[in-house]
């Protein structure tokens, strides 16, 4: 992920994009926790769409199809630190 953009901050509304690439380059991005952060923030969408949890999950699955719905599951309701 050297070859980074501006584009590719997927946190942008947290850190800045030089802050990201740089932090990115020095692998100190944990980038799972990044793709939970992703997951839970569109979730927390879909739940305001009125879509149900089970539906939400289900649509997250076919972003994530690599995700069982289960770890989605516990994704979006593990309480965060």
């Amino acid at each position: 992920m050297e070859n980074l953009n501006h584009s590719n901050n997927p946190i942008a509304e947290l850190i800045s994009d030089d802050l990201y690439s740089l932090l990115t380059s020095r692998g100190l991005i944990d980038e799972k926790s990044v793709r939970d952060y992703i997951i839970r923030k569109k979730f927390k969408d879909l739940r305001t769409q009125k879509i149900s949890a089970s539906n939400a999950i289900e649509a997250l699955r076919e972003e994530y199809p690599y995700l069982q719905f289960d770890t989605i599951r516990k994704i979006v309701y593990q309480p965060r630190n």
